[in-house]
C-alpha cells in the first residue's frame, strides 16, 4: 500500500499527535477527528493537519477517503461504535492501532522503549534528550510535551534509534519489537482490561519476549514479574541504591541533586539533575542506561542530564519562591502519587503541603481507593475532586468519597467539585500546593498560578 494520507481517530491524544507529526514531516496528508479542541490540536492544524471536532463522516477530508492510499490510525480510547471508525471499517480501509504504527517503526529503526506502570514519560523524555543533544541523536515518540523542545516528537534524518514510550494499556506494547527496553515498575493497573494482577504481570513477561536477539532489557530491581527474553538478550537491573546501574554519593541540598552513576558500561561521576527531585534519580539512571547502550559518551550524558528541563505535568513547577510553591503532576496511580509526594516531602521538609487530587477512572478508584488514601496521607491537607470518567460510565457506589473516608486520622480533608477548585486555593493554609491527576485538572493550572502569584 502506497500511503498518501493518514487519518487519525482521536488525533488530539498525546501519543497520537506525535505520530501525526511524523507523517506531517514525511510530507503525507494528515486528517483527523477529536472530541474537543486543545493546544495540541491547534498546533497540529498550524503544522498542516486537517482536524474537526464532530463525529461526522461528512467532515472527513476528501483526500482521506481513498482506501487504496489512506491509512486509518485509532486509539483504543475511541468507542467501538464511533461512526467515523464504523465508516472506515465498513469501506474496507487499512486500520491500525497507534501501537501497531509504532511497532512498524521499531522494526525499521532500533527501538529504545520505556515500559512500566509509572515513570515512562519522564524516563523516555530524558533518554530522548540525552541522545538528541549527543552525537548519536534519535527519533522520539513521547507521552508528554518536553520543556526542552516544546513537543512530544523528535525527528532525526541520521539516527538509527527511536525512543518510544511502551504503553501497557490494552496490551498495546505487544506490537513493539524493541532493541532495548527499560521496565520501570509493574504495580498492578488497568485491571478493567487485565482483570487480575497475574494477567497484568503476564503481559509484561510477554513484552520482554519481544526484545530483539542481541538486544537489552534493563529492569528495576524487585519487580514481581519474570522476564522471558530470547537467546542473546542481555538483562540488567537498576535502582537508586542497587543493581547493575545505580547511584552512589547522592547529595541533596541547596536546590540541587548530584550523584555518581555506577554502570557496567563505565561509571559517570558528577551527574547533576536538571530537574532536582529525588524521583528523577531513578528515572535518570534508567535513561542514562539507554543512552550508554546507544553509544552516547560520558561527557554528553553528563551535559544532557544537567540541561534536561522536564516534561509538562510531570512534577511541573508553576510557582517556586521562598514562601510558596505550586506544581502539577500527572500522577494517577497510587504508587506514582506516593513517589511524587515523598519527593515533595524530601524537598520541602517541615513545610505544610496540600494536595488536590482528581481520581482518574471509576474502575481504578474502585480497585485502589485504599492505596490512594494511604499515599495521599503523606501530606498535611487533602482535597479530593469528583472522579474524571474518561472512557468509562459511572459504577454504582464508586465515588471520591471512598478515598476520602480512608484517609489516615489527623489529615485535614475536604471534597469539592471541579468548579470549586479555585475557591479551595484561595482559602490558602499551605506552603506547597500540588494538583494531581491525569484528567482535566491541569486546565486550572494557569488560574491557580495567577491566584498564588497575586498572594506572593
Amino acid at each position: 500500500m502506497k500511503i498518501k494520507a493518514v487519518y487519525f481517530v482521536g488525533i488530539g491524544g498525546i501519543g497520537m499527535s506525535a505520530i501525526a507529526r511524523y507523517f506531517l514531516n514525511s510530507g503525507i496528508i494528515v486528517g483527523g477527528y477529536d472530541r474537543t479542541p486543545s493546544d495540541l490540536t491547534e498546533q497540529l492544524c498550524k503544522e498542516g493537519a486537517r482536524i474537526h471536532y464532530e463525529d461526522n463522516v461528512n467532515q472527513i477530508p476528501a483526500e482521506c477517503r481513498d482506501k487504496e492510499s489512506t491509512l486509518v490510525v485509532y486509539t483504543p480510547a475511541i468507542p467501538a461504535e464511533h461512526s467515523e471508525l464504523t465508516f472506515f471499517r465498513g469501506q474496507g480501509f487499512e486500520i491500525q492501532k497507534r501501537a501497531q504504527v509504532l511497532g512498524t517503526l521499531t522494526r525499521a529503526l532500533k527501538g529504545l522503549c520505556v515500559a512500566g506502570t509509572h515513570g515512562k514519560t519522564t524516563t523516555s523524555s530524558m533518554a530522548a534528550h540525552l541522545l538528541h543533544q549527543s552525537h548519536v541523536d534519535c527519533n522520539a515518540f513521547l507521552g508528554g510535551i518536553t520543556k526542552n523542545y516544546g513537543t512530544n516528537y523528535i525527528l532525526s534524518h541520521k539516527s538509527p534509534f527511536v525512543v518510544i514510550e511502551a504503553d501497557e494499556f490494552d496490551r498495546s506494547f505487544h506490537h513493539l519489537t524493541p532493541y532495548a527496553s527499560i521496565i520501570t515498575a509493574t504495580d498492578a493497573d488497568h485491571l478493567d482490561i487485565y482483570g487480575t494482577e497475574e494477567a497484568y504481570l503476564e503481559s509484561f513477561r510477554k513484552y520482554t519476549s519481544l526484545i530483539q536477539k542481541g538486544g537489552y532489557l534493563i529492569m528495576h530491581t524487585g519487580l514481581k514479574m519474570q522476564a522471558d527474553v530470547q537467546e542473546g538478550v542481555t538483562v540488567y537491573t537498576y535502582s537508586r541504591e542497587a543493581g547493575d546501574f545505580h547511584a552512589e554519593n547522592v547529595c541533596i541540598g541547596g536546590g540541587r541533586i548530584t550523584f555518581d552513576l555506577v554502570s557496567p558500561f563505565g561509571n559517570i561521576p558528577g551527574i547533576d539533575l536538571g530537574v532536582p527531585v529525588s524521583v528523577n534519580i531513578e528515572n535518570g539512571i534508567a535513561a542514562m542506561a539507554l543512552a550508554q547502550i546507544a553509544g552516547a559518551t560520558a561527557d554528553e550524558i553528563r551535559q544532557g542530564m544537567a540541561s534536561f528541563s522536564g516534561v509538562d505535568r510531570r512534577f511541573d513547577f508553576h510557582v517556586r519562591t521562598d514562601r510558596m510553591a505550586y506544581l502539577s503532576d500527572y500522577a494517577h496511580h497510587p504508587e506514582e502519587i506516593r513517589r511524587s509526594l515523598e519527593s515533595l516531602r524530601e524537598l520541602y521538609s517541615g513545610r505544610r503541603i496540600k494536595a488536590i487530587f482528581q481520581p482518574h477512572l471509576y474502575t481504578r478508584t474502585r480497585d485502589f481507593y485504599r492505596e490512594f488514601a494511604d499515599a495521599l496521607s503523606l501530606v498535611d491537607d487533602v482535597c479530593i475532586v469528583d472522579i474524571y470518567p474518561a472512557r468509562e460510565q459511572p459504577i454504582p457506589g464508586v465515588t471520591s468519597a471512598l478515598i476520602y473516608d480512608n484517609l489516615r486520622p489527623g489529615i485535614k480533608r475536604q471534597m469539592c467539585r471541579k468548579e470549586d477548585i479555585l475557591d479551595v486555593v484561595r482559602q490558602g493554609g499551605f506552603d506547597v500546593l500540588v494538583t494531581l491527576g491525569a484528567g482535566d485538572i491541569d486546565n486550572y493550572a494557569s488560574q491557580i498560578t495567577e491566584i498564588l502569584q497575586s498572594k506572593t
